[in-house]
């Protein structure tokens, strides 16, 4: 029986004897934990859906310190892990490293997209489609004509959200105003919900009454920070409306759960690829938005119908949604 272990150092492991295992995959969460509600948690759930329907366990480590990631990759490798599947665009280099040095074994990485190594498949979002989705929705909300953004570490992805949500927003109200601000600088970014909250609170008190958070467990704060001042939220990633019903317009969908299951799937079957670059956008189900029992009243008929519209024109490439990444500018 395979053991499943969630590990912050690589102490005592005890599992060596399952390195001689045909199929042992294992995953390496990155900072921020797999209870963070939102990027590792979906990643999470993913896996257990996999665990679930295969029947086959998985090795799973958590980075809780920067340092930790290449060895913590590394030990999932010694131990025999194959496949191992990295979260985070932080774990690039690890997962380059690692692979290099274990070219027998097949390496997943998860908003990586530039890893060009044969043994290692990457998986990029188009997070500014989904973000164009939920930034109409919060100008539609709107009683004040102002919406705010959180995000977590200060990075060209983060910022893709953000350009998404803003020219969403836009597109159904030249005139609202949005406000930005992210977090911090480094992985901390991701893991201060009280940091987050306090921004919030910040927007509110610039009339802002929609705010998107996607920032991490940092989110948490945010959506908590408008769940008490009665405002509206955004959450990101994982379907996090039920965390505060009725406040939460909607979430951001990234379907990095399905990136892993299908990961880990396509390797038990022995369809590993080489070197592949996976890119899910709206047209892939790779992003979208939450509509469940949470929320339902929340969104409008005009709402609803103004969204579909717009995500039908996107995947048929008739609305352009500018990313963030191409220019290093939100200009539109």
């Amino acid at each position: 029986m395979r053991t499943n272990l969630l590990l912050g150092s690589v102490a005592a492991l005890g599992i060596a004897a399952q390195a001689s295992a045909e199929f042992l995959p294992a995953v390496v969460f990155d900072l921020g934990g797999i209870n963070d509600k939102s990027f590792n948690e979906a990643v999470y759930n993913g896996l257990e859906q996999f665990k679930a329907d295969k029947g086959i366990d998985y090795i799973q480590f958590e980075v809780t310190t920067e340092s930790q990631r290449e060895e913590l990759i590394r030990t999932a490798a010694e131990l025999g892990a194959n496949p191992i599947l990295g979260i985070g665009f932080a774990q690039a280099d690890a997962i380059a490293a690692v692979a290099a040095d274990y070219p027998d074994v097949q390496f997943g990485a998860i908003d990586v997209g530039w890893l060009e190594l044969p043994n290692v498949a990457n998986f990029v979002f188009k997070e500014h489609e989904g973000s164009f989705l939920v930034g109409m929705m919060a100008a539609m909300a709107s009683e004040t004509n102002t919406v705010s953004f959180v995000g977590g570490m200060d990075i060209p992805l983060i910022s893709a959200f953000e350009c998404g949500y803003e020219q969403g927003a836009k597109y159904v109200n030249g005139d609202v105003t949005v406000i930005a601000n992210m977090t911090g600088t480094d992985g901390s970014a991701w893991a201060n919900p009280t940091r987050g909250y306090e921004l919030a609170t910040g927007q509110f008190e610039q009339g802002s009454d929609v705010v998107y958070a996607a920032a991490g467990f940092t989110g948490t704060g945010v959506l908590k920070a408008a769940s008490e001042q009665g405002k509206l939220s955004i959450g990101v990633d994982s379907n996090q409306n039920h965390l505060y019903p009725g406040q939460v317009l909607t979430s951001m969908l990234k379907r990095v759960d399905v990136a892993a299951y299908n990961f880990f799937a396509e390797n038990m079957d022995g369809g590993a690829p080489e070197y592949a670059l996976n890119v899910l956008g709206l047209a892939e189900d790779g992003v979208g938005y939450a509509i469940d029992e949470f929320n339902a009243e929340l969104v409008t008929e005009e709402m609803l119908a103004a969204v579909m519209a717009a995500e039908a024109a996107i995947i048929a490439g008739d609305l352009a949604v500018h990313d963030y990444r191409e220019t290093g500018s939100c200009d539109y």
